[in-house]
């Protein structure tokens, strides 16, 4: 166990997470723009002595429980994870279930884009943030998220390239599952999939091998009819989730209707 180094990387993780990033209060009083020691113990759910001792290099070997708990509290992305668990000598495990929170800047991004519609789904293809233009050309995504249950058990809109979509969503959850093995939401949803689709079952068993990338689909919207758009991904790794533009050719009547659904 790599001690002083193991110190020095909290230490230097807690002191550049901002509190907005950790989901706290900034507040008018704070010297320095990071974490309080106290707010890392918080958020990790262990004793504020236990966390000053790792930071001072006086502690016991950390658990991968404990090692997993500072990783959500410090919103440490794969690599850093991965870095954690060598310098305090535990070899990293399966991380536990896939990354649901949406990082602030990201959120930002998306509403900086009004005349594009733009989502993030996670690993497991629930849509986890979007902007209003998603949410009216998607419908209702705070009841309805997930978009391979969507697919495959009905109650998404419906739109073209159904068949390739099925592909892609199930080579995405094959890889999540393998990644998170000991995640019980994952498992129950990749379940119910394959209890309540045929398809799914189907296509599961192709082991299909997708990469994002460019994609073009046609929705068939109730009151504007037929909308062309294209769709591109930015993978985010650390994360392990996806942005997902929504754009209509320029000058389109495609893109005028996107405009009406922006409003």
């Amino acid at each position: 166990m790599a001690r002083d180094e193991l110190a020095r990387f909290l230490r230097d993780r807690r002191e550049h997470l901002r509190p907005a990033e950790a989901g706290l209060p900034g507040g008018p009083r704070r010297r320095t723009p990071g974490l309080r020691r106290e707010e890392v113990a918080g958020l990790a759910t262990m004793s504020v002595d236990y966390y000053t001792r790792l930071e001072q290099a006086r502690g016991p070997r950390p658990s991968p429980r404990i090692l997993d708990a500072l990783t959500g509290a410090l919103r440490l992305g794969a690599a850093e994870r991965t870095h954690l668990f060598r310098l305090a000598g535990v070899l990293p495990v399966a991380p536990p279930g896939p990354v649901h929170r949406v990082r602030p800047h990201v959120v930002d991004l998306l509403h900086r884009m009004p005349e594009a519609g733009a989502i993030v789904t996670d690993a497991t293809y629930d849509v986890v943030a979007w902007n209003p233009l998603a949410g009216a050309l998607l419908g209702d995504l705070g009841a309805h998220p997930n978009l391979a249950r969507r697919r495959f058990l009905g109650g998404g809109p419906v739109s073209s390239g159904a068949a390739e979509f099925s592909h892609i969503a199930v080579a995405r959850l094959r890889a999540a599952a393998a990644r998170y093995p000991r995640d019980e939401r994952l498992a129950g949803l990749l379940a119910e999939l394959r209890t309540g689709s045929a398809e799914f079952a189907a296509v599961w068993d192709t082991h299909p091998v997708h990469a994002p990338g460019h994609r073009r689909k046609t929705f068939e919207h109730p009151e504007l009819g037929p909308i062309r758009v294209n769709c591109d991904v930015l993978p985010l790794p650390d994360d392990d989730q996806q942005v997902v533009f929504i754009t209509a050719d320029p000058g389109s009547p495609s893109a005028r209707a996107l405009r009406r659904l922006a409003g």
